[in-house]
This record gives structure tokens, sequence and C-alpha cells, in this order.
């Protein structure tokens, strides 16, 4: 489907618009090169692991972000600070390389760094011109990402740091989400009104060896915790596909039903044909079968979570960044989206670090690489040359939100640090009765 939607929300004062149809091609060839990443990585046989499914996910999240969303440090405006999922690095790198910023050599040795290759996750000390700041998903990122907001607001308040504005995104994982750390310092982000904070909890339903909430529903839970903290909490659940067919149920049974099945049915259905998916959502109420007879069973299979749908992220993006407090938006989506039989929505696709030369033909054609099957079966890259429409449009959308991101600079203020010798043992304190005696410090 081609089009325009939606325009950068105000506060960019840009005004690009989106193309559905560019923006599904440019994520597919990011999915492709994130996934050759890995797999090339794994043909060396030296273990050196890896995450495929996770940014294929994610891709629509991210993608949307960067062509709308994401902004860099200007003089006018304060910048954005970039904090995701560690484990959907390949996509971040396949990206760069698309912008011209890193070289096919330094992917091709993923995990490789005595290569010279990009390091596994995330950490300015790694690759200190690159990443903003270390995240993978033991539950430090969100905290960090928490007193990073409030430290903005601290510079503000004192006259440190212009008030010009500046998001701190900040992407979770369903399976981090559990740890003590986020729930424990998310109090301080409303507490404090931290109006500069985004959270965006990526529910794709999976943890590390399974089901999240098998029999549970992430998703609600996510949302009692934000909400118990105040946070704003913006919920991108079902695809537009779902929204004429929600209309139509005035009685709510449908909805009913969605609301009683549990993340372990999801998954289920994720791995079901049309015929299959229409079964599970009947049951045995012949009313949700009447509201689902003017659909065939490929469009039943065919209807997407939230997460993989353009408009729907973008909604939700451009109304979290014009709330007035801190915002989580919970997005669901299907682990390894477009991986097909390999791992798409099994319960093994986090721990999927390779796969068989029949799924790499599979993948190439559903993300409509044009290379060889020879060539898929060897992980080939491929991008786009230079005049190509969608190279074109990923460096203009970049362009307009004032540059690449992530992208650690060391250009900033320099504070005049005070001379050593204030801090010697010579003050008046130290002749008062009682007072401990050290020796100098020395420069």
């Amino acid at each position: 489907m081609a089009g325009s939607f939606g325009r950068s929300h105000r506060s960019t004062g840009q005004g690009k618009k989106g193309d559905l149809e560019l923006e599904r091609r440019i994520e597919n060839v990011i999915r492709w090169n994130a996934q050759a990443m890995v797999l090339q990585a794994q043909d060396k046989n030296l273990a050196l692991g890896g995450h495929i499914a996770t940014y294929a996910a994610c891709a629509t999240m991210l993608e949307v972000l960067f062509h709308h969303f994401l902004r860099k440090r200007s003089e006018e405006y304060g910048g954005d600070l970039f904090m995701f999922q560690g484990h959907a690095s390949p996509g971040i790198y396949a990206r760069a390389v698309w912008e011209g910023r890193l070289d096919l050599q330094q992917i091709a040795d993923f995990r490789q760094e005595l290569l010279h290759g990009v390091s596994s996750y995330p950490h300015p000390r790694r690759m200190p011109k690159f990443w903003q700041a270390p995240t993978v998903s033991m539950g430090l990122g969100p905290m960090t990402a928490v007193y990073q907001a409030r430290f903005y607001k601290y510079l503000e308040t004192r006259g440190l740091k212009p008030k010009n504005g500046g998001k701190v995104w900040h992407y979770i994982g369903d399976g981090e989400i559990d740890e003590p750390e986020i729930y424990g310092t998310i109090g301080v982000a409303s507490r404090e009104n931290l109006d500069n904070l985004i959270f965006v909890v990526h529910c794709n339903l999976q943890r590390l060896d399974g089901p999240v909430r098998g029999n549970g529903k992430i998703i609600q839970e996510v949302e009692r915790h934000f909400y118990g903290a105040s946070w704003d909490v913006i919920k991108v659940v079902w695809g537009s596909e779902w929204d004429e067919l929600l209309a139509k149920d005035e009685d709510g049974v449908l909805l009913a039903r969605l609301e009683q099945m549990v993340d372990g049915d999801f998954q289920e259905i994720t791995n079901l044909d049309g015929a299959g998916v229409r079964k599970k959502l009947v049951g045995d109420d012949q009313r949700i079968a009447a509201l689902l007879a003017d659909y065939s069973d490929d469009q039943l299979k065919a209807m997407r979570r939230g997460g993989h749908d353009a408009l729907k992220v973008f909604a939700a993006y451009e109304q979290a960044v014009r709330a007035n407090k801190p915002v989580a938006i919970i997005v669901k989506t299907v682990k390894g989206y477009g991986m097909g039989k390999a791992a798409e929505g099994k319960n093994k696709a986090h721990q999927t670090k390779d796969i068989s030369a029949d799924a790499r033909v599979e993948t190439k054609n559903r993300y409509g690489i044009p290379i060889s099957d020879e060539d898929a079966k060897a992980a080939k890259f491929w991008y786009p040359g230079p005049e190509d429409p969608a190279t074109k449009y990923l460096l203009e959308h970049r362009k307009a939100l004032g540059g690449f991101l992530p992208e650690r600079s060391e250009d900033y203020p320099q504070l005049e640090l005070p001379e050593v010798s204030l801090f010697e043992n010579n003050s008046r304190a130290a002749n008062l009765p009682g007072a401990r005696h050290f020796p100098p410090l020395r420069p």
C-alpha cells in the first residue's frame, strides 16, 4: 500500500511526510542485512552468537522513530538520547552502513572487535563515537534512562542547559521489564515530572526461553505498573486491519474473547494457518463466527499486531511527544516477524542465532531482496544504490531531523575547574578542635 501519512511532530518544524511503501521496503532491507550480519558470523564457526529475531520484530517501531521523531542536537534543540534493546543492535548497525557511517567489513566482522568489527551490544567504551549510552537487558538501561532524563531537568532548572527540548527514548523488552531496577525507579520519573522521558515496552511475548506470560497477559501487567506510578500509558496492540472488524463488534463479543486469551494463546495463533486462527478466535461462539464470515482465512492470517503497523506506531509516538508527563508506550509484536518457519513466533526465536540454507532463501524472498538463492544461502549483504528512492528517502528524513543517530559527540561546553589547591588541608576548618589531618593533595 503506497501513500503518505502524518507529519513529524510539531516540535521538529520539518513536516516531512511518510511513504508507507518505501518505509516497509527500508525495514525489510535492514532486516535482511541485520540477519546476514549474524549469519555470516555464525558461518565462521567461531561460536560468536548474536540475535536475529529481536530486530525482526521491532524494525517498524525503530524505523518510524528514525524517519519521523528522533532528533539530533542543534543550536535550537537539545537533542534526543536513543537507548534501545541491545539484542537489536544488528539492525542499528545495518542501517548505519546504508547511511555511510560504517563499512561492510565492520559488520561482516560482527562481534570480532580485534578485527575492528562492531561490538556485540551498545557501549560507548567499545565504540566511543557511535553509541550514546550502554544498554542490553539487565534492567540497568531503563534505570539509566530515568536518571539521565532527571539530570537534563536538573541542568535546565539551574540554568546550565537551555530549556530547548530533548527526549530520552528507551526501548525495553518484555523479558527485561521484570528486572527489579525498572519498577523500582519509575516512580522517580512521575515524582520529578519527567515529561522528557518515553519508554517503549516491546511486548513480543517472549523472554530467553519461552513465553513471558504463557498463562497471563504481559501488556496488561505492564500497563498496571506504569499507571500506578502515574505515567501516561499508550497501548499499540492491533494493526489497522482490525479496526473495521472491532468496530462491527457492537456487542463486544470478539473483544471479550481477545481479552480472555492469554499470551500462550497468541503465541499459538502466530503459528496457525488462517483456518486455525478462525477456529481459535471463534471457540464455540457463533456470534464471533458471524463477525468473521466476511473475512477469508488468508485475510485473518494476515491481520497484524500493532507494532508492525507504521500508522499505529506513528500515532502513538506523536501522542507521546506531546505529553506533559513521562510516557510508557506498550507495543505488541511477533518475535522474529518475517523470519517464517525458522523463528517467527516460535518459543525458540530469541535463541535462534543460525538458520538453515532453505530458511535463508525463504526470508530473502519474504523481504523482497533481489539476490540469488546461492547468495542468500551465503547470507550476502545487499543494499540499494545511492540513486534508489529508498536510499534518498532514508537520508533525507535523517537530514530533516538534524543528522544521524546514534552518534556520540565530544563537542560540549567546557567547565572551568578550580585549582587543586582548593582541596588542600589548609582551610580554617582544618584548624578546628577535633579536625582530622590528611597529607596535602598532589596535582
